[in-house]
């Protein structure tokens, strides 16, 4: 059965930062969203040179948008700050990232920054999304839930329409499948051609059929079903895999590790064919499945450095603490040495002298634990 790429790329990335907006920009945000409020509808404001809509939304928050191909820009009120809460989140436009890439949204964060004088240094970045999406011209695909193969507790919602709805009847049309938690990872499945139709994303059309054209192909013609259906295959993850996994926050930690990140995940979460074979994992993966993990791989061979950070450190503190072993072992051959121990003797002295080294670091003027905590803070594994 043919099936056809017409786009690749990513769909989604949030970043937050550590930091607040300056004095002058809260003023002039707080009153743009009063003025939202009052008019009931989003109120431009350029500051600095960008050109910010402000929305009515967001209790503590000012809650702002650079455009369609921009991003959503999310500022805590710094006079009104929510305890533990990233002074500003950034979300970045679906359509931007489709035609600019990972390039075009560093850029756009970078340029709006400073335009907005935010002070902030890399350490306080944090990466908390990132969604990354195939969409595949396939008119004889329906997904099966059965079909998808998640590691052991996901939880796999099936729906039938674009607000992702948990399908409550019997013998409708099954539009997606939805599973895992976006806080760690999620596959989504879903019916992009219904989703352009129904809140007029028209925007994707072009992309589709930019692509059909350079193929030497018609367009799509839409209200034609069997001939127009584009299903998305769309792969997020979420901070428990970006930061505490693969210990991404930067940039520059995106760019160089999420290819590993994203490689790793094909694995746990795929959608197959099923068969006799009560081992699920031994059944073979889809055609359209093999579709998007080769074109995912290829797309983000770029974003790889092929270990994980986790090997790294297990690496670099195996090597620390074989040093050390190698420093005490020393140690304990000169303090015999110079004790005439005999060879024959020497694992003998090993043992009692640790009873001896017991009593020393009971006498000692500082706890154990200030001892131990401050021995720690000179080695960062993470």
């Amino acid at each position: 059965m043919t099936a056809q790429i017409l786009h690749s790329g990513f769909d989604g990335l949030r970043f937050t930062v550590q930091s607040e907006i300056t004095p002058e920009l809260r003023k002039e945000l707080a009153l743009a969203k009063a003025q939202a409020k009052e008019f009931g509808h989003d109120i431009e404001l350029r500051f600095g040179g960008v050109l910010l809509s402000v929305t009515q939304h967001g209790g503590r928050t000012f809650n702002t948008h650079t455009g369609e191909l921009g991003a959503v820009w999310m500022f805590q009120d710094p006079e009104d700050r929510i305890p533990n809460n990233p002074g500003i989140t950034v979300d970045f436009r679906a359509l931007g990232l489709a035609t600019g890439g990972l390039d075009y949204a560093e850029q756009h964060f970078r340029e709006v920054m400073a335009a907005m004088a935010i002070p902030y240094g890399e350490h306080q970045l944090r990466v908390s999304r990132v969604d990354f999406a195939v969409d595949i011209l396939a008119p004889w695909f329906e997904p099966e839930r059965i079909a998808l193969v998640a590691p052991p507790g996901t939880k796999v919602i099936e729906y039938t329409g674009v607000d992702e709805t948990v399908t409550q009847a019997t013998g409708g049309r099954v539009t997606g499948l939805r599973a895992g938690n976006i806080d760690n990872r999620q596959l989504a499945i879903y019916d992009k051609r219904g989703e352009v139709i129904q809140k007029a994303k028209d925007g994707w059309l072009a992309i589709w059929n930019a692509e059909l054209a350079a193929c030497g192909q018609d367009p799509l013609d839409l209200s034609d079903r069997l001939t127009s259906q584009v299903w998305r295959f769309e792969l997020r993850l979420g901070r428990d895999q970006l930061r505490g996994r693969f210990k991404m926050h930067t940039w520059e930690d995106v760019r160089e590790r999420l290819g590993d990140a994203y490689y790793n995940n094909l694995e746990r979460l795929r959608y197959c064919v099923p068969t006799n074979d009560s081992n699920r994992a031994r059944w073979p993966a889809h055609e359209l499945w093999r579709l998007v993990e080769d074109t995912i791989m290829q797309d983000l061979s770029v974003h790889c450095i092929g270990v994980q950070p986790s090997d790294v450190i297990f690496a670099n503190r195996t090597a620390k603490m074989r040093e050390l072993d190698q420093q005490l072992l020393g140690l304990f051959v000169t303090r015999a040495a110079i004790s005439d121990v005999p060879p024959d003797e020497f694992y003998d002295f090993m043992d009692q002298h640790i009873e001896a080294l017991r009593r020393n670091s009971e006498e000692h003027p500082k706890t154990l634990e200030e001892r131990l905590q401050k021995a720690g803070g000179k080695y960062r594994w993470t």
